[in-house]
């Protein structure tokens, strides 16, 4: 049975789910639909055209739906879905989409979203992702599953981070991150790759030596960038991963120029030389 406190509000047109637990002093807007088995544990906020799944947990003061920040918005109905099983804690904030966006912002299954985490509108989050406390994506980012993103990180608009990436915390993240990525740094680089996370995905020893040579032979190998991808492009067919890689990569040149790829933490040292020798 469905448990409503009394001191909570709930607007006409909302669509409650059975077993539904919605405690002391939150409110549902309208347009809210929440999926059986969610619990709003007390002072939460669902507003806008927003779905929660089924089975997810919200904690007190998130705010999930308003507005997105745009000043492009013009108060059009757009949505916010958020998938099955998620973990939304204290002060988190999901904002619905814009027209221009695609009019969505869409939340995968199984998120765990720390206190005061963020996510902009239009944003594309993928399932079994982890956010630490204050991770934010600006609009219009795109994360794949089983990413983490480290506390106090934050995502510029329009950046994509592929699947099975770790983020480190307090990073700023201005461009693409490729899948299975470590990264991390106040202008985040490319670090290596996330070896502990593709050991828990169940990658063998010989996968990982097989992504790891890929990985080396792209970013640490002499020439432009554009020329090592052409040249490691036949080893898509050694494993599924190096496929994602270059398609993930591929993708983004067709996107634009703003998608670019991070570099590596070598090529950034060695960028900063050639800029130094050339003041000199």
């Amino acid at each position: 049975m469905t448990n409503i406190d009394s001191t909570a509000r709930i607007e006409d047109g909302a669509v409650i789910g059975d077993d539904v637990t919605i405690g002391p002093f939150c409110t549902v807007g309208p347009n809210v639909t929440i999926g059986a088995g969610t619990r709003l544990i007390s002072h939460v906020n669902l507003t806008g055209h927003t779905t929660i799944g089924e089975s997810c947990t919200i904690h007190p003061f998130a705010s999930l739906g308003g507005a997105p920040q745009s000043t492009g918005y013009k108060g059009e109905p757009t949505q916010l879905l958020i998938g099955n099983g998620c973990t939304i804690r204290e002060n988190v904030t999901m904002n619905t989409g814009t027209v221009g966006g695609g009019g969505v912002t869409r939340v995968g299954d199984r998120g765990f979203f720390m206190a005061a985490s963020h996510v902009g509108h239009d944003c594309i989050v993928g399932n079994d992702v982890i956010f630490a406390n204050a991770a934010t994506l600006g609009g219009h980012c795109e994360i794949g599953d089983f990413t983490f993103i480290g506390g106090m990180t934050v995502l510029q608009q329009f950046t994509r981070v592929g699947a099975q990436v770790m983020l480190g915390g307090i990073s700023g993240v201005r461009d693409d991150v490729i899948p299975y990525a470590l990264a991390a740094g106040i202008y985040a680089k490319l670090s290596g790759l996330n070896i502990v996370g593709m050991r828990r995905r169940k990658f063998t020893r010989e996968r990982l030596n097989l992504v790891r040579s890929f990985f080396n032979d792209l970013f640490y190998s002499p020439g432009a960038l554009a020329d090592r991808l052409e040249r490691v492009r036949p080893r898509t067919v050694e494993d599924p991963a190096i496929a994602e890689i270059v398609a993930f990569i591929d993708d983004g040149k067709r996107l634009g120029r703003r998608r670019r790829p991070l570099c590596s933490v070598a090529e950034s040292a060695l960028a900063d030389d050639n800029d130094a020798e050339a003041d000199a």
